[in-house]
């Protein structure tokens, strides 16, 4: 059976420019889709947070314009209600390895960028798992989670890898860009990332070598059904 590390941030504000707390937490669409995916797949699935702590949902996402729809945001707070045992039961983060898991998968929200874009214990954790060649899954907001990792020589881990993440431009339309401490594309770039996307809001998922990245929240389910289309060829090479 195949053993996924999901981890979910436990922050539920972001710290803006101007050091006010803006309400945050998992983006619905991005904990839902992918956990559904790998469900459905038989996966072991190990739900773990940073302390162990209850993640909660940004309700944002649950806003009909946001999530799709009235019809959208009642099938999304069914799933969440059926997840909220799993949510309520995270694992220390702290306390996971690489050697117990197959793949690592962390959904977005703007709630990575002020927990684990600058924990260097996650940062190393996500070494282990590149270095061990396993899959790590990131969509949305959460390659800001990339940050923190480095290699032995201190270099960024993900320097000339390509990867995206949510762009610039659906930050500006979110309307949150001007009142962020950084932009998280921006970033991805200055470390070194080759950094590509689609259009604004349309799905798109970027491979290479073990890390799968994710733009926004459409690209949620095709990022986790690719993982589960390609992990067992990767078992097999």
């Amino acid at each position: 059976m195949t053993r996924i590390l999901f981890v979910v941030s436990a922050a539920d504000h972001w710290t803006l420019q101007d050091g006010t707390r803006h309400p945050t937490g998992f983006w619905a669409e991005e904990l839902v889709e992918p956990y559904t995916v790998f469900d459905e797949a038989g996966y072991d699935i190990t739900v773990a947070t940073p302390g162990g702590r209850t993640p909660i949902v940004d309700q944002a996402s649950l806003e009909p314009d946001a999530a799709g729809g009235e019809d959208r945001v009642a099938d999304l707070k069914a799933s969440l209600e059926k997840l909220q045992p799993v949510l309520a039961g995270a694992a220390v983060l702290e306390d996971q390895r690489a050697e117990d898991f197959d793949l690592l998968f962390v959904p977005g929200g703007h709630a990575p960028m002020e927990d684990l874009a600058v924990d260097e214990r996650f940062g190393e954790l996500v070494r282990h798992f590149v270095e061990a060649d396993k899959v790590v899954a990131m969509v949305c907001h959460a390659p800001a989670a990339l940050l923190p990792a480095h290699g032995s020589g201190g270099r960024w881990l993900f320097e000339g890898y390509r990867l995206t993440s949510f762009t610039n431009i659906e930050e500006v339309q979110a309307g949150l860009a001007d009142k962020a401490p950084w932009l998280l594309q921006d970033r991805l770039q200055e470390a070194g990332a080759v950094f590509s996307s689609a259009g604004a809001w349309e799905p798109y998922v970027v491979v290479d070598r073990v890390l799968y990245t994710g733009q926004n929240p459409a690209s949620s389910r095709p990022l986790a059904e690719r993982v589960v289309a390609e992990i067992p060829a990767r078992a097999r090479s």
